[in-house]
């Protein structure tokens, strides 16, 4: 068994992952409803915080299953591995909130763990799948199926909306949609910490699998788990990600309140269908997918496509970057005399 202390120094590890992962992907929930002036600041920070913990209530732990035990084969977890991936992760998102792109904290987080699993054993420690089972190449395909979902359902739906409304004074659809866009908001921070509070579930989950608290074969986190991912990433996104709220909903292209709807709702059911499938994708990539089909129905000169190249690059160098950084702090631990 462990020492108990290194095994709580380290959960607490993975929660302020969590609450930063809330903090930083804040944007994802509130950018739309504040830049659509629908909600304050303030109130679509509590909005999206209480939706995100609202999610416990709707979604099985499938992708917490997936980061537990779908990436890094359980014989190899250490908690220096798991602590070197959480440090890596943690890094790569402060310093993308600091840059004001929004990158993605779930691919941050299985590139830390990955690389630090690497480094300490190997090619053989890592679950690589296929894009039809779960592993890590599933995980990064979705980097790029992820937002072309979400970027194709928004497109849909916003013609949808412009063919059932085209009768429509532009005052009427305005009024309306400033109303539904607190539904789809909601929808949107549901689908968000469904998704992403699962991933530290999981990874929590390997510490305790690791430190011999849970057995290998256990699918499911205790309740004490769960409660506690919920609402530290509640928590972090209850303080907002202003930086990346400017980037998400200003730069990439101008929104209005039935844009935001639009960009939510097909987000929203992106993310449905991957945290049903336990398949761990960047509510980040998704929203950015949404925001650009949205805006793509009004012309391609109505998307910042130079905004959106950066905030591409992002999404290319988080799992290398994260990796790098997860390795190299297990090297230095390893270096400490710990394994």
């Amino acid at each position: 068994m462990a020492d108990p202390w290194v095994v709580w120094l380290i959960i607490a590890l993975a929660l302020a992952f969590d609450f930063i992962n809330g903090l930083h992907d804040a944007a994802n929930s509130i950018a739309t409803v504040v830049s659509t002036r629908v909600l304050s600041p303030r109130w679509a920070v509590v909005w999206a915080g209480v939706f995100n913990m609202i999610a416990y209530l709707i979604f099985p732990a499938h992708v917490a299953a997936t980061i537990g035990k779908g990436t890094v084969h359980p014989e190899s977890i250490t908690l220096a591995i798991v602590a070197g991936g959480l440090i890596g992760a943690i890094l790569w998102n402060v310093l993308t909130w600091y840059w004001g792109l929004p990158s993605s904290s779930s691919h941050a987080l299985v590139g830390g763990f990955a690389g630090a699993a690497l480094a300490a054993a190997g090619p053989q420690a890592l679950i690589l799948g296929s894009p039809t089972q779960k592993g890590i190449i599933q995980i990064g395909v979705f980097i790029f199926v992820a937002p072309l979902i979400g970027m194709a359902l928004g497109w849909l739906i916003m013609i949808a909306t412009y063919w059932i409304f085209r009768s429509a004074t532009p005052s009427r659809v305005s009024k309306l949609f400033r109303r539904l866009q607190l539904v789809s908001a909601a929808a949107y921070s549901i689908g968000h910490g469904g998704n992403d509070a699962q991933k530290t579930m999981g990874i929590i989950m390997a510490v305790l699998i690791a430190s011999g608290d849970l057995a290998k074969g256990t699918a499911e986190p205790p309740l004490w788990v769960a409660i506690a991912c919920y609402g530290a990433m509640g928590l972090g996104t209850l303080l907002g990600g202003w930086r990346i709220v400017k980037t998400m909903g200003q730069k990439i292209c101008k929104l209005q309140p039935v844009h935001g709807f639009a960009a939510e709702t097909g987000g929203a059911l992106t993310l449905y269908g991957a945290t049903w499938f336990g398949i761990p994708v960047s509510t980040t990539h998704t929203i950015t997918g949404s925001i650009l089909g949205v805006g793509s129905t009004r012309g391609i000169h109505a998307v910042k496509w130079g905004v959106a190249t950066r905030v591409l690059w992002a999404w290319v160098l988080t799992i290398p970057a994260a990796a790098t950084v997860g390795a190299g702090l297990w090297y230095l631990f390893a270096f400490l005399g710990w394994r």
